[in-house]
């Protein structure tokens, strides 16, 4: 099966109801971060995160604010564009929206099924990717636990282990992996290169230069929504020396 991911003009406004729009304009109006705030054709300010931006692939740096979870957002159909056009073809994996299908209440087994059926797994493959996830996990009996009971590493491990079990034509992640304690850092490492090197394409938002160097071959570095770089991580690396 074929890969590809394009953007076109694609812009991404968020709505702001809840504050005045003149206090709003003061308040930020000196920031370095966060995108530029609008008045859209029927009088209400929004946050234009993604402004006019189109590319075929990329890895994208750029500072905090800057619009780069909200890009991943749109790839991974999150969100929709405002305007523009977005076209992915490919089985895509998210590692920034697993936590939308996250029931606190059922146990980590259900949360696995209701992550992998997000993931587009159908039954069949959950059931056949269902042992493998468990055992990835190391949540032993607290699989059966309801999920309100994890702590935050063990919550990490099993969205990890989801996001991770199946094989992706487009891998979508915010930064590399900050799952569990050391040990299973380790294992999410291994897991993670080999996923990397058997996707088509693979999107990543970071701030670690040797990161980008190493995984992607295109750059595109934001700044208040808009692309101010894109091209060769050889040109991007050259300019930031």
């Amino acid at each position: 099966m074929s890969a590809s991911i394009s953007l076109h003009g694609v812009t991404l406004d968020y709505a702001i109801y809840s504050v005045r729009a003149q206090s709003l304009r003061n308040a930020v109006l000196n920031m370095a971060v966060g995108g530029k705030l609008m008045r859209s054709a029927n009088d209400v300010t929004v946050v234009r995160a993604i402004n006019n931006v189109s590319f075929e692939r990329l890895g994208l740096g750029g500072h905090n604010g800057s619009g780069k979870t909200s890009m991943l957002k749109i790839l991974a159909g999150v969100y929709e564009p405002s305007t523009g056009v977005v076209r992915v073809e490919g089985r895509v994996s998210s590692m920034i929206s697993m936590s939308i299908g996250l029931d606190h209440d059922a146990s980590g087994l259900q949360n696995i099924k209701n992550l992998a059926m997000m993931q587009m797994m159908s039954k069949k493959e959950i059931a056949r990717r269902l042992p493998g996830i468990v055992e990835f996990s190391e949540l032993g009996a607290y699989i059966h636990m309801p999920f309100k009971t994890y702590s935050a590493g063990m919550m990490a491990r099993l969205t990890f282990a989801v996001a991770t079990a199946m094989d992706a034509d487009i891998l979508i992640m915010d930064e590399w992996l900050g799952a569990g304690d050391a040990e299973f850092q380790r294992k999410a490492t291994t897991r993670m290169a080999g996923l990397v090197d058997n996707a088509k394409i693979v999107v990543i938002a970071s701030h670690d230069d040797k990161l980008i160097e190493r995984v992607c071959n295109k750059v595109m570095v934001m700044d208040g929504g808009r692309a101010t770089f894109f091209g060769d991580t050889e040109e991007w690396l050259r300019l930031k020396a």
